[in-house]
């Protein structure tokens, strides 16, 4: 996942970094690394401490909400820590933060929720910032948004856990369960 996310950082950055003169040249790549890496472990971060309400929130329905709490939080790290590993001005921080954060994240959910996408999905979204943190349960709580109700019974459970893993659906289930257990 951070290779798909570092590839958005490059594709997102020229502007916001590479050609920003408050941000020193010899900077630029590592900028763009700390951007790349402030999302995916704030993303974990946030999962495992038991934030995965907002974080289901972010990815459900392929529509980007900019205004989505994961969002600020992502923004307000990432311009911390720009600001205190490379010595940049708090206004050029948040500024950098607050144009790749949504860029990049936009782009990636766009991309995950994207069938004609290869290489993205958001089950490796859900796996690479998951962990054991609930989010079995934020899958419980929203899977029938998600389309996870395999059986159409109103309800997430084994029995669609049990259909997607013999080939009687696919999706999204299908491939977390597959990649589980190597199917």
């Amino acid at each position: 996942m951070l290779d798909q996310i570092s590839e958005l950082v490059k594709q997102f950055g020229g502007d916001a970094i590479v050609n920003n003169p408050s941000v020193p040249n010899e900077h630029n790549e590592a900028v763009m690394n700390e951007t790349g890496n402030s999302i995916l472990s704030g993303l974990q971060n946030m999962a495992a401490q038991g934030n995965v309400e907002d974080i289901a929130g972010l990815l459900k329905g392929g529509n980007f909400d900019a205004s989505n709490p994961v969002v600020k939080q992502l923004t307000d790290q990432l311009s911390g820590n720009l600001g205190q590993k490379f010595g940049l001005s708090s206004d050029t921080a948040s500024g950098v933060a607050g144009s790749m954060i949504p860029n990049v994240l936009g782009s990636l959910i766009g991309k995950a929720n994207d069938p004609n996408q290869p290489g993205f999905n958001v089950s490796d979204i859900v796996n690479s910032i998951g962990g054991g943190s609930g989010l079995m349960d934020a899958i419980t709580k929203y899977g029938g948004q998600f389309g996870l109700d395999q059986n159409r019974d109103g309800k997430v459970d084994i029995s669609d856990a049990t259909a997607a893993v013999s080939g009687k659906s696919g999706g999204f289930l299908s491939g977390i369960l597959g990649k589980l257990f190597g199917k």
